[in-house]
């Protein structure tokens, strides 16, 4: 199984011991470079404005011009979003712009895409927002625009909500046959249908019970659309903190991610080397093939170097 990180970018508090916002992303970028050199396979930004769930005057760096920065920063490590709000962009532009952040990561890049659930986001920044029908046909309708974009000479799409005539987009990136396209969200009926449909990557979260059933679902979308459930790349989210023993875990882990989290905690990645163990083969076995995990502890890097020490092959 492959691993990657969610990063502190602000959203979470998490970089709030940090006054100096210059510090702050140089703690951020660290933790990308420290995945990089310990065998990770990729690292994650969130494609938020300000601080979730409650909005506070805390640095939050944007998501896409941080990807483009991380791209520069980083040599191996793949660099993806956890999700852009398909609300925050026009697609045609999304698609131009991550063509040429492929291109600065000589191929490294993987697009994420949801369809946007913070209202008060949308509100504050002057976005309309829909209701979520809306919203998933808008999503719809965008992967299209954005595969059109990387795979045509001069991209055409009419649509109810985008249209493009004639678009050009050079140079389309780097990969090939273009640049994985993840499609995030859990829904069963429309979301899961959208990834068999166009997706390259799927990203779900739960317990592994939870997740085999939604894999399940997944590969029934694949065979109803003709698609080789296969060739989608399966991953996961889940917490960690790693400690010599269980107990020791849980006493590490703050209040207030205890309350943010939830049940997350009872199948994430808190405990001892044995523990951990245990978990990753129970994601393994559901079908998980990547877990992209937010340490708790960061921005130290004690768990983040302790847990490719123990988890991931040289």
């Amino acid at each position: 199984m492959k691993y990657g990180i969610l990063l502190p970018q602000g959203l979470a508090m998490d970089l709030t011991s940090i006054k100096d916002p210059v510090e702050a992303y140089e703690a951020m970028t660290r933790i990308a470079q420290t995945a990089d050199e310990s065998g990770y396979h990729s690292v994650w930004l969130s494609d938020h404005f300000h601080t979730t769930p409650q909005p506070s005057q805390e640095a939050t760096f944007e998501c896409w011009t941080a990807t483009a920065a991380l791209a520069r920063d980083t040599k191996r490590v793949r660099i993806g979003q956890t999700m852009t709000c398909n609300g925050y962009r026009n697609p045609a532009l999304l698609a131009k712009m991550a063509s040429t952040v492929d291109v600065l990561s000589h191929g490294r890049l993987t697009l994420g895409i949801a369809a946007g659930w913070n209202e008060q986001e949308y509100r504050a920044y002057g976005y309309a927002y829909p209701d979520v029908p809306e919203r998933l046909r808008r999503l719809r309708e965008a992967v299209q625009v954005i595969l059109a974009m990387w795979t045509q000479e001069e991209a055409e799409f009419l649509g109810q909500y985008y249209q493009i005539r004639g678009a050009i987009n050079q140079p389309k990136g780097v990969q090939k046959p273009h640049i994985p396209l993840l499609i995030g969200g859990s829904g069963e009926k429309v979301t899961l249908k959208l990834v068999a449909q166009y997706g390259d990557v799927c990203d779900l979260a739960g317990d592994p019970a939870t997740l085999k059933r939604k894999f399940a679902i997944l590969k029934e979308h694949c065979e109803t659309v003709g698609r080789d459930y296969h060739a989608i790349h399966r991953m996961a989210r889940t917490v960690g903190l790693l400690a010599d023993s269980d107990e020791e875990a849980v006493a590490k882990t703050p209040e207030f991610v205890k309350a943010h989290f939830g049940d997350d905690l009872a199948y994430g990645l808190i405990g001892s080397p044995d523990t951990i163990r245990q978990r990753l083969a129970d994601y393994e076995a559901a079908g998980v093939q990547e877990l992209r995990i937010i340490f708790l502890d960061v921005p130290q890097l004690n768990s983040i170097r302790r847990f490719a020490s123990e988890f991931i092959a040289s």
